[in-house]
């Protein structure tokens, strides 16, 4: 009897069939953390650690966040950074990658939703900002079309092209046919510069006639090409330095 006692003692303790996630309780306090205050309260590392909770649930998340911001820089590096790059990165694996290249697109999605009552642009400004959103989490050149009425309201927003606007050939028989599809009394274009700053190449100046010209057929007036890259813009016609092309606007702010 004592050596079966002494046999049970020494077994190890039988392992559930649901394994247990590392450091439960730390989980468990982070996510009641995050219910109660959000995220504002968060540090950089502590909002990774949390959403990678959800994609490795036997590992120690935190130390995987700080090591994404030590490669990448910054939280917005980590959700920018190429998807095969996130995954040098110790205790990546594929399923964290994914969740962490989901999150960009999920916001601009988001954000895409809140703006679709938005029926009136007034200005530059506001043509900028709600252009700006819609290159979130966009890596690739990718060419937009904003349509408007004659009352300035809001008829079309959307994707006409992936490529750079070199390729003009490509898309600028998708922004006639969609300027007359929709009735459109005036268009805008728009394009990103994922890797650098805002400023017009004169490759983007050459565009912006080529496009001005081919609406200009079916009577629809180009009223600016505004080139994101991040957070910024740049107006070509607010800039003044089309003059001949951009004669008719907003009323500059």
């Amino acid at each position: 009897m004592e050596q079966n006692k002494e046999r049970r003692r020494e077994q190890p303790p039988e392992i559930s069939n649901e394994a247990q996630p590392v450091h439960g309780g730390h989980r468990d306090r982070v996510k009641n953390r995050f219910l109660k205050d959000g995220l504002d309260a968060f540090e950089p590392h502590a909002v990774l650690e949390l959403l990678l909770f959800y994609a490795i649930p036997l590992k120690d998340t935190n130390p995987i966040g700080h090591a994404l911001l030590q490669k990448f820089g910054s939280l917005s590096g980590v959700f920018d950074a190429p998807y095969g790059e996130l995954m040098k990165v110790e205790g990546v694996g594929k399923s964290a990658a994914m969740l962490i290249k989901l999150i960009p697109q999920l916001c601009r999605r988001y954000q895409e939703n809140l703006d679709k009552d938005k029926n009136v642009i007034f200005s530059y400004n506001e043509a900028g900002m709600l252009l700006t959103r819609k290159f979130i989490g966009r890596s690739d050149e990718v060419i937009v079309l904003m349509l408007l009425d004659s009352k300035n309201r809001l008829i079309y927003c959307g994707v006409v092209n992936e490529g750079t606007v070199a390729t003009a050939n490509i898309y600028i028989k998708k922004i006639v046919r969609l300027a007359v599809e929709y009735n459109a009394a005036y268009a805008i274009l728009s394009h990103n510069h994922p890797s650098g700053d805002c400023l017009p190449s004169k490759q983007d100046l050459s565009s912006t006639q080529w496009v001005y010209e081919a609406l200009n057929i079916v009577e629809v007036k180009l009223i600016d090409h505004i080139i994101v890259s991040g957070n910024d813009y740049f107006s070509i016609a607010k800039s003044g330095i089309m003059p001949g092309i951009f004669d008719v606007g907003f009323d500059t702010e």
